[in-house]
């Protein structure tokens, strides 16, 4: 359990989740892609981000992996029927992230 909650940010020197190099939570800007996603979690309950684009084509898995690794968007829970989805949701910083690119 020790190791799990070391790679949260909480009490980490990397302050990054994710593979080795990746950026430390709040460092840049979401991509066009990611602020989109996004985006779309912010007037869903508790800030679920979809699984599919407005045109119902699947979201790209690198896009939800690098807003996870980015501290934007964290797992919310495993899908039992489709395990290889994944169902995630807004973080903090993930929703001043989409706020502040909607800003322009």
């Amino acid at each position: 359990m020790g190791r799990a909650a070391a790679g949260r940010g909480r009490g980490s020197s990397t302050g990054s989740v994710g593979a080795p190099g990746a950026p430390s939570k709040g460092a840049r800007a979401p991509s066009g892609v990611q602020a989109a996603w996004l985006a779309r979690g912010l007037d869903q309950a508790g800030g679920k981000l979809p699984l599919f684009d407005a045109d119902g084509r699947r979201v790209a898995e690198k896009t939800i992996r690098a807003c996870i690794a980015a501290g934007w968007a964290e797992p919310w829970f495993s899908n039992p029927i489709k395990p290889d989805w994944l169902v995630c949701r807004l973080t903090e910083a993930g929703r001043a992230a989409a706020l502040a690119s909607a800003q322009g």
